[in-house]
This record gives structure tokens, sequence and C-alpha cells, in this order.
């Protein structure tokens, strides 16, 4: 099978445990890109929080991201979005205030949470070293709900961090049965991410894809987390971290290495060198496109 686009989770995939990308991960996605290969993101993260990954990586295509809800290369011109109503936002915040967690709403130009003391310092981290540029506005207020009444938000993506596995368990079903314009995904035991119905990252890839002429059997997607599974399934080559969870791992073609051991390196110099440049394909009328 020839591959002519390569999609690439961020969190627990590209970035080791210490949040930087191993040169190697450089040089292999400029490897990649020297053979006329697309290569985009598809993250949970916020458009500005990739963008800077993306940087990093001299990738300059559109990038998928808050879970496939906005897609762009710049922010000034994204070409695709989708929103939570104001009222919706509202409601599901009124909800998600009465249980003890974190409720970040998340929009390509900033990120407004409400203020909690956890108990929980893993959890604490995690919000706030998410991988925010310094000039991306975050700001908190101690009720979510009365600055919502007064300035309505309309975000692509809501982030919900939990203390108690339950309390997640029972706000996904309490959500799910109140409303249908909603989609909720389960990132892991502690963690939700809410965002229009409709919208995943496999939405966001497919979306793209037929903007650029490419099925989805033409893609190779990496990644580790419960979100990646759906494209992990669907694309032509599903490959998953070697740090993945076991359902990851059962879905997915490949496994490659661990993300401290280089895997989407790995991945990349045993598949693509195989390949022949996508120009050097077309003109031997192997591709058409």
């Amino acid at each position: 099978m020839i591959y002519r686009l390569l999609a690439l989770n961020i969190d627990g995939t590209l970035l080791q445990t210490n949040g930087k990308i191993h040169k190697s991960t450089k040089e292999a996605v400029e490897y990649v890109q020297q053979k006329g290969i697309y290569v985009t993101l598809v993250t949970s993260r916020s458009f500005p929080s990739a963008k800077k990954v993306a940087k990093a990586l001299k990738i300059k295509s559109p990038l998928i991201t808050h879970q496939g809800a906005y897609i762009a290369s710049t922010a000034e011109k994204p070409i695709y979005v989708k929103r939570i109503n104001e009222n919706i936002t509202y409601d599901a915040v009124s909800f998600l205030e009465a249980l003890p967690c974190q409720i970040r709403l998340v929009t390509e130009q900033f990120s407004l949470a409400n203020r909690l003391k956890l108990n929980n310092h893993l959890l604490a981290k995690t919000v706030f070293t998410s991988g925010d540029p310094v000039f991306y506005s975050q700001q908190f207020v101690s009720s979510l709900s009365e600055y919502l009444h007064d300035q309505p938000v309309t975000p692509p993506k809501i982030e919900v961090y939990f203390e108690d596995k339950s309390d997640l368990k029972d706000a996904k079903n309490a959500l799910g049965k109140m409303f249908t314009e909603i989609e909720i995904i389960e990132l892991d035991s502690l963690r939700l991410d809410i965002v229009p119905a409709g919208v995943s990252k496999l939405t966001g890839l497919t979306y793209l894809g037929k903007q650029l002429g490419i099925r989805r059997s033409e893609m190779v997607y990496i990644g580790d987390g419960l979100d990646d599974i759906p494209l992990i399934e669907a694309a032509g080559l599903g490959v998953s971290m070697w740090n993945a969870d076991f359902e990851v791992k059962r879905a997915s073609d490949w496994i490659t290495r661990s993300k401290n051991e280089n895997g989407v390196a790995y991945m990349v110099k045993e598949h693509f060198r195989k390949q022949q440049p996508i120009e050097f394909l077309r003109k031997m009328n192997i591709i058409k496109k």
C-alpha cells in the first residue's frame, strides 16, 4: 500500500515524558516530508498549543485540534470550526459545577477555568502545564456559570478534570442523557473532553483528507490514547505507541517503541524507507494525483 499522509498525536506520542521532542523525531518528520508525504497533527490540544509543536517540527499544513472541532494552519483562517452553543455551554457547566472537578473552556484564543482547590497534585499539574504558549490567555474565575451568564462563550471544546473516577462515570452518563448537542470523549479515567455533536479526531482527519483528495486507506496514524482508537482502526495503517493502554494496542495494526524510545522515528524509518517519493510514483503513473 502507498501512504500519502502521516497523522500524529502529540501527548504520549510525539512528546517524551520531559515534554520535549527528540531530535530523531524531528528528522523522521522531515524525512517523510521530503518524500512528498503530507504530515499533520491530530490532538485534543488547543490550536495555539498544537501550532507551537508544529513549528518545532516544521509542519505548515492544517492541524486538527480541539479533538477535531478546529482545523487550521493559521488562526486567522480556519478551514473548519464547530462550536458548542452558549446555552449548552452554560447548562453543561452549571451541571458540572456540582461535582469536584476542574472545568476548562478552551477556545482558539483563550481558556477560561473555574478556580478549584485540587487535592490531586498530579491533576493540578496536568491542568497548568498543558503546553499552552506564553501568549495564550488563561483566566480563572470563582464561578464559571456566573461568568457565562454575563459573558457567554461558545468554545470548540470543554475539558473536565476529575479527582474521582466514579464522578467521571456519573458525569459522562448524565451529560449523555441530558444533551444530544454534544459528544463526551473519555481520554482516561479522570479526564473528559466535551465537543459539539458529530466532532471527533476521526471526523476531523476524514474532513482534511477529503479536502486533500486523500483516502483513509492512504493514511498512517500514530497515537496512544483511548480517543485515538477510532483513527487507529480507520487508517490504512494504525499504529500505537508501546506506552499506550492495552485497548489501544489491541486496535492497532502495528505497535512501535515507546515515546521515550523514539517510537515515532522508529516506525517512520521502518515503513517509509521502503516507499518511493510521491512525485516519482506520479511520474510512473502508479498514483494519479
